[in-house]
């Protein structure tokens, strides 16, 4: 089992900054894929990024690239986001999630737990 605990969200203007954080469970943690999602009302969850057992190897959506960027510290089983310039359209809750098989795609359905998600709002 494996337990995930997102935090950092919050209220912020159109081109400030938040750094997201997610503290994981599992003594495998290292071996895990972590991804970032989001979701806004009324529309689909969708994929913001993806980093490998390695931290060597991230992955963001387009909407997010050369904004966001991914890390993690496998000693102390924490992944973060950090967001810069954000905009309005960022505004969503966002989740952690880990691909025990460590894949770190964007497909959600590879993703095998989920943490319960921090609001991330941007105001214009």
């Amino acid at each position: 089992q494996v337990q995930l605990v997102e935090s950092g969200g919050g209220l912020v203007q159109a081109g400030g900054s938040l750094r997201l954080s997610c503290a994981a469970s599992g003594r495998t943690f290292s071996r895990y894929a972590m991804g970032w999602f989001r979701q806004a009302p009324g529309k689909e969850r969708e994929f913001v990024a993806a980093i490998r057992w390695s931290g060597g190897s991230t992955y963001y959506a387009d909407s997010v690239k050369g904004r966001f960027t991914m890390s993690r510290d496998n000693a102390k089983n924490t992944v973060a986001l950090q967001m810069n310039s954000l905009k309005p359209e960022d505004t969503a809750v966002y989740y952690c999630a880990a691909d025990l098989l460590g894949r770190g795609s964007g497909n959600v359905k590879e993703y095998d737990y989920w943490g319960q998600g921090t609001q991330v709002t941007v105001s214009s």
